[in-house]
């Protein structure tokens, strides 16, 4: 509920803010008309959110709510350790079990490091992570992007030239293609695509 959204109707962006406040005000928008064309964008992903709106204000938040709570319960076992908590000593930091499959020569260098092999490897998954720190938003913001453009600009004119200046990084070219959309859709196009193309040279205003 406390994620940020954006809904549309048609081409006109209606309102965006965060989820909750987002369905309050789309509910008041179409009263009766609850077959009036709405999507809802999440503003991290350009996901869809669906959203039942049949029914009272009331209705449409339960509904809401339930499929989080139902995660929730899902994914929280019972509780079976009844043994009493440990005295002080090394803290849990969230650390993740998962099986990692690597050739012998990777586990013998791995295991020569100090601290062993999970010390190792969470030194270079940092190390990568700062390193591929602005590759890795660029690409984010060209997958969120193109997730919303293919939702909302898909028939509009020139929709594919604009999907390869997008990935190509060709700022220039991106811009002035978008430029003729409806200008809510052009707006939010452009403001999910920015770390796509910072640093580049030649972007239009």
């Amino acid at each position: 509920m406390n994620k940020n959204c954006t809904a549309f109707a048609g081409s006109r962006c209606i309102v965006s803010g965060n989820l909750l406040a987002v369905v309050k005000k789309v509910k008041g928008l179409i009263g009766k008309d609850e077959q009036m064309p709405v999507l809802i964008f999440d503003d991290l992903t350009s996901e869809l959110i669906e959203v039942d709106f049949r029914g009272s204000i009331e209705d449409v938040l339960k509904r809401l709510e339930k499929p989080a709570a139902d995660v929730a319960s899902a994914g929280s076992p019972p509780n079976l350790d009844k043994s009493p908590r440990r005295g002080p000593g090394r803290p849990k930091l969230g650390v993740i079990s998962r099986e990692v499959t690597l050739l012998p020569r990777h586990w013998d260098w791995l295991n020569s490091q100090p601290g062993g092999a999970s010390v190792a490897l969470r030194k270079l998954v940092e190390e990568a992570r700062r390193i591929n720190r602005d590759r890795d938003r660029v690409r984010r913001s060209q997958e969120v992007a193109y997730r919303f453009m293919s939702a909302m600009s898909g028939d509009l004119p020139g929709f594919e030239e604009a999907a390869r200046a997008l990935f190509a990084r060709n700022a220039e070219r991106f811009y002035s293609l978008i430029h003729p959309w409806p200008v809510d859709i052009r707006d939010h196009v452009r403001k999910l695509a920015e770390a796509a193309f910072q640093n580049i040279v030649g972007r239009i205003a």
